[in-house]
């Protein structure tokens, strides 16, 4: 009798799971033809190069769903070929890819309603109707089509599996069986894992649903690379997205006035060149601590100290988030992330009024340059989203002789890359640049080894390099003829290692660095009031005049009398709202504590000795949260 080896399983499991791929790839193209008229493809091979994208995020939900088939199926048990082991690994097949399976046909129709794929805020609604099963017997007779089409497709699945058979063998080398099974056990798993993830690369996170937005000409192309269960997983752990009812909408008009309009200055059309810079903290800008007073403190910016003397400082500016795709949400559309990040979410696919979209209403181009591998980040696909004109990352730049070996360009190529380009651009445009070298494994150059401060801790001398690489670009940009009409905006994305005990408490955690600087001088000094990411976009359309109302959550760091400076960011597991003499710790629905604005590391909670200005604060914090969870949710972000 013929022994059996492993290779003959792992045959039979490889057939097994690439009939997932080919079902997931016919309930794809009936995604795409149910809703034609809703989707813009202009032809068979834009439709196939979709679908090429959307092997990917085949890749995550299928892994995910058969995970434990896989580990059943591989595991070095003897008892694998026999008739009941096969046949449990049949109903655990079955009944977690159908299950999975079913959601893409839900969207078959959903779609038409919500334009987006299904995520897991579709249960959290289902959750409060009480007549579901009156819901689901109306979906049935209204769409009897659907159900008949799943059911086919079932009966035709179950009816391939079972046309490949593994026939009970006995076992040969039973050393030899166990050792090959754990070699390929941890093969296969391995590749499991980077699949799910969405590739095996160190400088990216694990794929989301802004990715898919990386490949699209329009929008809701986006949903045919998207599958249903993979959008359902992704927001399955990120969903902290809740409405509340606290206050009254006249309060949130009063007090968080979401709709802004500003005629502080005659309209104007300055170039916007923005900095995103990687982990670049407060703590490491000498023109940003002068009232610290920290003992021996040492900058290493420079070149930043320097030009401040010439821009106008944030000295209490702080992030709205603790990511980089926290920060390009923040700093570009002015909407920040608390508990779970708004663009891992299921909402940030939708129709956003932003910095982009405002300036190009007024005849803006506008770029985003990343130095790291096309779509790091999630940059991409959110970019796509806003609308961003043009994207310029490691591809572009085309040159790997400058890649640092693990994240992207090094930032002072990159730089003059992006200056470069900027020189080639039709006035008036908007930039933005997100720095990469600032990062962990914390390398500069090695030409430049020495050059800068080793400092205290790891990122130091990255830091300097980031601000030479800052002093090169603009060496460069002064002498060309669009730099005395622009704006320059440099931000943190968040914090990072930190040094002094001043940045360890509490109150200092994710503190940026934050300024402005205009050629002409107009804004010049250091503001030593509240700032925060979500500032800056309403701040720039009031410094060019644009009179226009607006959806902002910010305020005007320049002009603006309505709303009183503050910051809101979620830390340690609350939301904290500073303003004033203030600082609230919320947890959603009422104040846990106030503290005073000294005490920043919130050691004293006053919450006994309330008085109006607290009461008023934790109402601000109320409107404030609810307003943010009612358009993030209601996708209002573009009103």
């Amino acid at each position: 009798m013929n022994k059996i080896s492993r290779f003959e399983e792992y045959k039979v499991l490889l057939y097994r799971i690439l009939l997932v791929y080919f079902f997931y790839f016919v309930a794809r193209l009936l995604f795409f033809l149910y809703n034609t008229d809703l989707i813009q493809i202009d032809s068979v091979g834009d439709y196939l190069r979709l679908y090429y994208h959307g092997i990917a995020f085949d890749n995550t939900a299928i892994l995910y769903v058969n995970l434990l088939f896989i580990v059943f199926s591989i595991l070095p048990f003897v008892v694998n070929m026999r008739k009941g082991y096969q046949k449990f690994l049949f109903y655990l097949y079955f009944v977690t890819n159908l299950v999975a399976y079913a959601t893409n046909f839900v969207d078959f129709i959903y779609y038409r309603f919500n334009f987006g794929r299904s995520t897991i805020a579709m249960f959290e609604s289902l959750k409060n109707e009480s007549n579901k099963g009156l819901l689901f017997f109306n979906f049935l007779i209204h769409y009897w089509h659907v159900f008949v089409l799943f059911f086919v497709i079932a009966f035709a699945w179950v009816y391939l599996y079972k046309k490949v058979k593994l026939q009970p063998k006995p076992i040969g080398s039973i050393l030899k069986y166990f050792i090959t099974s754990v070699l390929f056990f941890l093969l296969i798993i391995t590749l499991s894992i980077g699949a799910i993830r969405g590739d095996f690369k160190k400088s990216t996170r694990p794929i989301n649903l802004i990715d898919a937005s990386r490949y699209v000409s329009n929008s809701a192309q986006a949903d045919v690379v998207l599958n249903t269960p993979f959008a359902i997983i992704r927001t399955m752990f990120s969903n902290s997205f809740k409405k509340v009812n606290l206050v009254t909408s006249a309060t949130i008009d009063s007090l968080v006035v979401p709709i802004k309009q500003y005629r502080n200055n005659p309209p104007t059309k300055p170039n916007v060149v923005i900095f995103i810079l990687e982990s670049n903290a407060r703590e490491y800008y000498g023109c940003m601590n002068p009232d610290t007073k920290i003992p021996n403190y040492k900058s290493y910016t420079p070149f930043v100290d320097s030009l401040a003397q010439h821009s106008l400082v944030f000295a209490n500016a702080y992030s709205n988030g603790y990511k980089s795709i926290h920060a390009v949400s923040s700093v570009l559309a002015g909407i920040p992330s608390f508990k779970d990040a708004f663009t891992s979410s299921p909402y940030p696919k939708q129709k956003t009024e932003s910095l982009v979209s405002t300036l190009e209403s007024e005849g803006y181009s506008t770029s985003f340059f990343h130095g790291a591998p096309n779509g790091s980040m999630g940059f991409l696909g959110y970019g796509n989203i806003l609308g961003i004109d043009h994207y310029y990352g490691k591809t572009e730049y085309n040159n790997d002789a400058d890649f640092d070996g693990v994240w992207g360009i090094w930032d002072e190529p990159f730089f003059q890359f992006f200056e470069t380009n900027l020189n080639q651009q039709k006035q008036p445009f908007m930039a933005t640049l997100f720095s990469v070298s600032s990062h962990e494994p914390y390398k500069i150059p090695e030409k430049y080894k020495g050059k800068f401060p080793e400092g205290n801790v790891n990122i130091h001398k990255c830091i300097g390099y980031t601000d030479y690489a800052l002093k090169q670009f603009f060496k460069k940009a002064k002498t060309q003829l669009w730099f005395k009409n622009t704006i320059f905006v440099m931000v943190g994305d968040h914090g990072n290692t930190i040094y002094y005990d001043e940045y360890k408490k509490e109150f200092n955690k994710n503190s940026v660095a934050m300024l402005i600087y205009d050629p002409n001088e107009k804004y010049v000094g250091v503001n030593k009031d509240w700032a925060q990411q979500i500032d800056i976009y309403p701040t720039i359309l009031d410094m060019i005049g644009y009179q226009k109302p607006f959806r902002s959550w910010g305020r005007s760091l320049v002009g603006d009398t309505q709303v009183k400076p503050f910051v809101v960011r979620y830390s340690a597991n609350m939301y904290q709202f500073f303003s004033g003499d203030y600082i609230c710790t919320f947890d959603g629905k009422k104040a846990i504590g106030f503290y005073a604005k000294e005490d920043k590391g919130l050691a004293h909670n006053l919450i006994a000795q309330r008085n109006a200005d607290m009461d008023l604060l934790e109402t601000r914090c109320k409107a404030f949260i609810q307003d943010y969870m009612e358009r993030v949710m209601d996708k209002k972000l573009d009103k």
